[in-house]
Parts: structure tokens; sequence; C-alpha cells
């Protein structure tokens, strides 16, 4: 009985909502056993080999804000991300790779192409014409991050969400081989089950080509062609659900019930984090949310301990166990084993209200109150697991389950909720903010701090034609448009700032490169983002001109200006009116406009093409 009551203490309590999530460091034996009853058993054999929960960066630069965190809140972001998971990433991210790898040196390291460098396409929005081309493209971005990032990439994909091509899949793992790159594995095809299960049964050389089979938001299920392969099955992308209570019941349903209804055994997130402008598309969509380094404010959010759940108590190579399933009145639970001595259980009996995903549609279910009774048999019946604590005469314990709750029990007893003293509060972006540009030094990021391209590539720059005050300036540095996953501007832009700005006043040096096309501009009030852009902006080229929602002119005329000189412009909105000055000279006063009525300011260029940024300000007015 003593022995009972400093296990039964030494239980970690998280109350997450409505959500009861306890891990419990010894089995509980609890001696009268009510209701349904549950075999754990590995006497008929072992199911699959666990590869883990991972998270995904990337696909709308959703960790953009967070590498300009200022210490001590950016490592104990850091630490809650990567002491829990492993990491699926594009592959502009370095630094935040570098940094899982500090945290977890066996993390898993995946890369997916979401767009191509347009030249990929031979103008074309298709990878697949010339798939020597793309193969070469994703091997030397391998060997990159290997020679300048010493990141070993485990694995690639081929296109998120986009059609396959086997004749590329086949290509690839040739280029892969060739290059000395085995060790490199090929996951197909990141959309649906069909037709890829299909096609990789039919076609020896293809199967032999994929290693994974990985699905985006299967719902937890799979279909029999997949499993007819043999492959390991993935949902290599899921949740992406905002991260409150109901998110983090989401998450706790879908990573049991994708092994127990799907065989899948590795799930990721999309987002890892939350970091990227709140009104942008998929608001708080990450496991945590940390969207405020000029406060330094973060919430760790529900996912994260839901995540703990399983990754503090297993690890990748551990095997599930044959008898794990659904209980009678709702819920499901999972049993791992590391085949050493360990055993680990997670239960969840998340209602369906309280785990809805963004997709697919979650059909209604009903999940009750029960006593549950697991029941140890084969080599774990002999209590030589678990000491110094036999679980019952006969190897069975007994819980109470409530719904919407979460519990681990667990051999392993070096899990623990990490905990780091409360961050700062949250605080509006400021209402006066510059940037010159200027860095000291090989910084570890290219982005100037708190800009998020929405289209384009904004990095820092080092203008060597240019000994006076613009040698160091933000260039925009993209000059074909990609091979893209979905549609996209036309135009490259960068946010900044609070969406709820209205009257404002923006200002920055502007410099063409491009001698007889294009333009450069700067935008007040930009309420929409990714790949469908609103906002005022003031163009300047030869003419200049000043547009609504970036198509109705509501001024216009010549400017006097051209390539290669360094200009000022400023622009500001106040109520319904917008003036706007070139080198301290006003180009018109008090044009009238009406919609959108609050936003983000902004930077960019009518096209892809090279310019530079220098000195940027924002006076807020209201």
């Amino acid at each position: 009985e003593e022995e009972w009551m400093q296990a039964r203490n030494a239980q970690v309590r998280m109350n997450i909502g409505n959500q009861c999530c306890v891990f419990l460091s010894t089995f509980l034996c609890i001696s009268i056993c009510l209701g349904e009853d549950y075999d754990l058993d590995d006497k008929t054999g072992l199911g699959r080999s666990f590869d883990g929960i991972g998270s995904l960066s990337g696909g709308g630069a959703t960790s953009r804000l967070l590498v300009n965190y200022a210490e001590p809140y950016r490592s104990q972001i850091l630490d809650y991300l990567f002491k829990v998971c492993f990491l699926h990433l594009e592959g502009y991210e370095w630094w935040l790779m570098k940094e899982a790898k500090k945290r977890n040196p066996n993390i898993t390291l995946i890369g997916l192409p979401w767009a191509f460098p347009g030249w990929v396409g031979n103008g074309e929005n298709w990878p697949y014409s010339f798939p020597d081309i793309t193969a070469s493209y994703v091997v030397s971005w391998i060997f990159g991050a290997k020679q300048y990032h010493d990141l070993d990439i485990d694995y690639v994909g081929i296109w998120n969400e986009r059609s396959f091509n086997s004749k590329y899949i086949k290509l690839l793992r040739y280029t892969l081989d060739k290059s000395g790159l085995e060790r490199v594995k090929i996951i197909a095809s990141d959309n649906l089950w069909e037709p890829i299960s299909s096609v990789v049964i039919a076609d020896k050389e293809l199967q032999d080509a994929v290693e994974i089979l990985g699905v985006h938001y299967p719902g937890t299920n799979t279909v029999p062609e997949a499993l007819k392969t043999g492959k390991k099955l993935w949902s290599s992308e899921d949740y992406s659900t905002f991260n409150d209570n109901v998110g983090g019941g989401c998450w706790a349903r879908i990573l049991n019930q994708n092994y127990v209804n799907g065989k899948m055994t590795a799930t990721i997130s999309w987002n890892l984090v939350s970091s990227y402008y709140e009104d942008l598309p998929f608001e708080r969509d990450g496991l945590m949310t940390a969207k405020e380094p000029w406060s330094g404010n973060y919430v760790v959010e529900s996912p994260i301990w839901i995540t703990a759940h399983t990754t503090q108590f297993t690890e990748p190579g551990w095997t599930y166990l044959q008898t794990v399933g659904h209980f009678t009145h709702g819920g499901s639970y999972v049993a791992l084993t590391d085949e050493r001595g360990n055993l680990t259980i997670i239960t969840e009996t998340m209602t369906h209200d309280h785990s809805v995903c963004i997709r697919p549609p979650l059909p209604s279910y009903d999940v009750t109150d029960q006593n549950v009774t697991f029941h140890l048999k084969g080599t774990f019946v002999r209590g030589l697991f678990f000491p110094p604590l036999f679980c019952g005469l006969n190897g069975s314990f007994s819980i109470e389950l409530d719904v919407d709750e979460v519990y681990t029990f667990t051999t392993v007893r070096n899990g623990q909720r990490g905990s780091y003293p409360d961050p700062p509060p949250s605080a509006p972006f400021p209402k006066s903010y510059k940037d010159d540009f200027d860095v000291s030094g090989n910084p570890y990021f290219s982005e100037a701090p708190n800009f998020a391209d929405q289209t384009g590539v904004f990095e820092y720059f080092t203008n060597q034609t240019d000994p006076g005050p613009h040698v160091s300036t933000l260039r925009q540095v993209v000059t074909q448009r990609p091979v893209t996953w979905v549609a996209d501007a036309d135009q490259t832009i960068s946010v900044i700032g609070d969406y709820q700005w209205q009257d404002l006043m923006v200002s920055c040096d502007i410099y063409m490169e491009s001698v007889h096309a294009g333009g450069v501009f700067i935008a007040v009030r930009v309420n929409k983002g990714g790949g469908v852009v609103s906002h005022f902006h003031f163009w300047v080229n030869y003419p200049f001109k000043l547009f609504n929602n970036g198509m109705t002119v509501l001024a216009e005329g010549m400017s006097g200006t051209r390539a290669r000189v360094w200009y000022t412009l400023t622009l500001t909105v106040k109520g319904n009116y917008a003036s706007a000055d070139l080198d301290g000279y006003p180009l018109w006063k008090n044009a009238v406009l009406w919609e959108p009525r609050h936003g983000w300011a902004a930077i960019g260029t009518s096209s892809f093409e090279l310019a530079q940024f220098d000195n940027f300000a924002i006076e807020a007015l209201a």
C-alpha cells in the first residue's frame, strides 16, 4: 500500500481545458476490476515499428518569426518543440534544422518540395517535363545540406499534394544511388492513398524505389491496396487545426487512431509552430504559438503536451503490440514496447466535438465514462517489466476513464513535463518601427526581423556598388516565377506590423535594378496574405501609380524616376485619404479610398525582379 501511494502521488497531472492528461510512472494496481476488459499480449507476435511523431515547418513560412525571438525565449521555445518530435522541412530553414539537431541528435529530417525554382520547369509550371533536371536539383539540395550545414537529410518527398510521376520517382532513386545517397529514402506521394498504392503494386521498379507511402489528412483510415504493398504507412501531413483545446483533442485522437485504424506508424503535424502573423491564412495551426518576437511572448498550447504523452515515453524503433484498439464505450488505446523490458500504454477518450480536425469531416460517434481493465499477458504477465510493483496477482490493473482524457501508463521513469518561467506578456507590434538593414558579421538568418515574405524572397544584401549610405540593404532576389504548388501572386510582397493598423505613414528608400520594366512599391492596409494579397500600394517606376487592392488606380502620373538610383518613398493614409511623397516632394494629396480599412504594412516589387530597400520606417497613427 505504501508503494502504491508513492506511485500514485508521483503522477504529473495537466489540466488542458476539459482534457485531463496524466502520466503515471508505474502501473496503478486496483484490486476491484469493473467494466470492460482488454488484453495486452505479445504471445502471437508484435505489430508494426513506431517511426515517431513529427512536425512540418514550411508551406507558407510558418516558422518565420521564431528566429527573431531574443534569448532566453527563443531557446525555451526550441526546447519545447524539439525534445518531443521529429522535423519535416522544406529547405530554407537551415537554422531551425540545426537547432533541432542540437536538442535531439537522433532527429529525423525530411525534405518535401512545395515549389521548385522556375528554371527546373524550363518555363512551365511543371517539374516532370525534365525529370533529370528536377532530380539533380533535389540531390544538389541534399548535398548542400551536408556540405554547408552538416545536416543529413533522411527522407525526401516528391511534390506536396500534387500529381506524382513514376518515371521521375525512379530517376530520383537512381540519381540518389549514383550519388552515394543510398541511405536517403523516398516518400510518395504526399497526397492520397490512391493512385500511388495501386501503381506501386503493379510496378516492381517503383516498388523498389519507394520506401514510405505517405498520405495527407487520411482521417485515421487507409485502403486495402496500401496495406497490400507491405510498405510503411505514414500520415505525412495531418492536424492543421487551430491549437486550442479542441485542436489538442484532434491531435490526441489521431495520434492513437492513425495506428489503430490505419496502421500508420508516423504522424506529422502541419505545422510545427504558429510563428507567423495571426491573421495570415491558417492562423494558430501549429503545435504551439510564438508570434511575438518583439515582446518575447509565446504560448505552450495543449498539442505540445498531447505530443509528450507519446514521445516522452517511447522512441522511434519501439514496436506496437497487435493488441491495440478501441474501447467499447469510445476512445482508443495503443501499447508499445522496446522489447527490452519497457512497456508504454496511451489511452484517449476524446469526444466528437472536442476533437474535430480541420479536415477531413469527422463522422459522429459517442464516448462515455467507463472503467477499463488491462490484462497483461505473454511476456508481460511475469512482472519482470514493472519493478518494483506487480499489477495484481494476475497481472491486471484497472482505471476509471472520464471523457476527454488522455493517460499514459509506462515503465519509463525519465519522462517529465518540461517547464520554464512564464514568458513576457503579450504586446502589440510597436507603433513606431525602423530598420536600416545593417547587420554585423554573418547572421545565421538572411531575412530582416519581422518581415514575412508572402511571395518572393527578401534577404540581407551587401551592395558593393554603393560605398555610401546604402551598403547594407534588403534585396528581393527571385527573378523568375517558381514552379508553384498553388496559385501565386504575380508580384513579390513581404508584410510587417499589426493587422489592426488603420492610419499610418510608411517610408522606405528604394532602388530599382531593372532598367526597362518592373517597379517597386510600399503598401499599407494589407489585409490578405498567401497567394492573394489585398492592399493599397504606391508603385514607382517611370510613371507612379497608387493602386487599391492591386487593381484600381486611384492616382497616377510621371515620377521622373529611373533605374539604379536611390529614392525615398513615403505613403501616408488617414481615414479615407492617402498622400505620397517622392524624395520629400508631394506626388499627390488626399486620394480617396474606402477598402480595406486596416492591415499590415508591406514592401514589394511589381514582378519577379531584383530590387533593394533601405531605411524602412513605420509610424502608426491609429
